[in-house]
């Protein structure tokens, strides 16, 4: 499995924006699709977004779209998420994942094969 630490979370207000990183280690990430997952409290984990790992497939969830956008560099390793217009309801533990599978989005809905344990971000309004 690959080791993924994420960075970046912290206390914004609403309208503000954050970028969240995801370091991985153990393995090279090149051929790995990356995703981002949230965690809000008292509630299920939910799909944020996914990119392939060329980079040409990429899907948001709803809630997200237009707001939020993933990028990755595999020669760092690490993968993005910049986050604008931050609301309230963005507020959750965003935890990254690595998934050596290829397909789309749906195949990694409720889960990738390795995931981080997380990074709070507090969105007040």
């Amino acid at each position: 499995q690959v080791q993924l630490i994420e960075s970046g979370g912290g206390w914004v207000q609403a309208g503000d924006s954050l970028r969240l990183s995801c370091t991985a280690s153990g393995r090279t990430i090149s051929s790995y699709a990356m995703g981002w997952f949230r965690q809000a409290p008292g509630k299920e984990r939910e799909f944020v977004a996914v990119i392939s790992s060329s980079g040409t497939y990429i899907h948001y969830a709803n809630s997200v779209k237009g707001r939020f956008t993933i990028s990755r560099d595999n020669a760092k390793s690490t993968v993005y998420l910049q986050m604008n217009a931050l609301k309230p309801e963005d507020t959750a533990v965003y935890i990254c994942g690595a998934d050596p599978r290829t397909g789309d989005y749906y195949l990694y809905y409720y889960g990738m094969d390795s995931l981080g344990k997380g990074t709070l971000v507090t969105v007040s309004s």
